[in-house]
């Protein structure tokens, strides 16, 4: 049987238009078809100034979920891809998922997930993010959450392992007051690839090292509170 949609974007086709400031939309979960989309003006968090508060910082600080890194990409992209009630038509088609699922295959798009733990040490997937990555440059492209803060939760570890591991921007694409709230600026998408031209090379680590050293760290009491305490000086 031949599927009825088409093969997945290529990575290099798909990492070149990262390059090039540009991404895929499709108009519906079943569409078969992509758009590339150029925003004229960008979304950007600046590692240096995310906004957390008091509450989300306590959140983070007490553990509240369990946080892991590239541990269920495809849960992940999955649940950012079902519909919303705000959003009944997701542009996340099945061709999109197939496309950045074998991107992760190829270590240019990472998740982070946000477990609950019940008494049992049981693990239920809460919230996430997912993202793909080039040089040191971080573009998110969607979150979900179905428990309080979950999605915020995984964006500060997600801000707080890019500093880590030495990366330059994270590109959010599209202003939202959501994301204006924890400190995403706009600015022109010629500015946009300026930083992008500025931000290449390797980062000093992957995430999943950042990740790995965060959670080995010793002297700290838990993985939270190093996370949270990686952000004071700046938020």
């Amino acid at each position: 049987m031949h599927s009825p949609f088409p093969p997945p974007i290529q990575p290099e086709m798909l990492l070149m238009a990262y390059r090039s400031g540009i991404f895929p939309m499709a108009d519906r979960r079943d569409d078969p078809d992509v758009f590339w989309v150029e925003p004229r003006e960008r979304a950007i968090i600046p590692l240096e100034g995310l906004r957390v508060s008091k509450s989300l910082r306590k959140v983070v600080r007490q553990d509240r979920y369990l946080v892991t890194v590239n541990s269920d990409f495809a849960a992940v992209i999955a649940a950012c891809a079902e519909p919303r009630p705000d959003h009944p038509e997701s542009w996340i088609s099945d061709r999109i998922v197939a496309s950045y699922r074998q991107l992760h295959t190829l270590n240019a798009a990472h998740s982070v997930e946000c477990w609950s733990r019940d008494e049992s040490g049981n693990k239920t997937l809460v919230g996430g993010l997912y993202g793909v990555a080039f040089d040191r440059v971080f573009c998110g492209e969607s979150m979900f959450s179905r428990s309080d803060n979950a999605s915020k939760v995984a964006l500060v570890w997600l801000v707080a392992l890019l500093r880590r591991a030495g990366y330059a921007l994270l590109d959010c694409q599209f202003m939202t007051d959501h994301l204006a709230s924890l400190g995403a600026i706009e600015i022109p998408q010629a500015d946009y690839l300026e930083r992008v031209g500025k931000a290449g090379g390797s980062p000093q680590m992957s995430l999943a090292e950042a990740y790995a050293a965060v959670v080995g760290t010793a002297d700290q009491p838990s993985p939270g509170y190093a996370i949270a305490q990686s952000l004071t000086q700046t938020s």
